[in-house]
């Protein structure tokens, strides 16, 4: 499995607990958002997005939401166009 965009890295965390792949969205140095993918035991891939309002104190723990997808492929395109989105509003995907 490929990162989803040019440029993007993934994180050690990647390689640990059963996850497919992470990143981290930052903008202006603060983290936007961590997105996350774990396999299912069913063949489905849940998408973990954790968000960092911009009214939330630094080093405060994001709202999480997960997001189930019944196959990778459908994670992953979840995955790019969401990474996508944050890159047109000038946001930096980092490892």
């Amino acid at each position: 499995m490929t990162p989803p965009l040019r440029g993007a890295k993934r994180t050690k965390a990647a390689s640990q607990s059963g996850e497919l792949y992470a990143y981290e969205v930052r903008r202006e140095g603060r983290p936007v958002v961590k997105l996350t993918a774990v396999a299912d035991g069913d063949q489905s891939v849940t998408v973990e997005a954790e968000v960092f309002p911009v009214t939330l104190p630094p080093g405060e723990g994001g709202v999480r939401r997960p997001f189930r997808f019944a196959t990778s492929e459908a994670a992953e395109r979840f995955a790019e166009e969401t990474l996508v989105a944050l890159e047109y509003l000038s946001c930096d995907v980092v490892a």
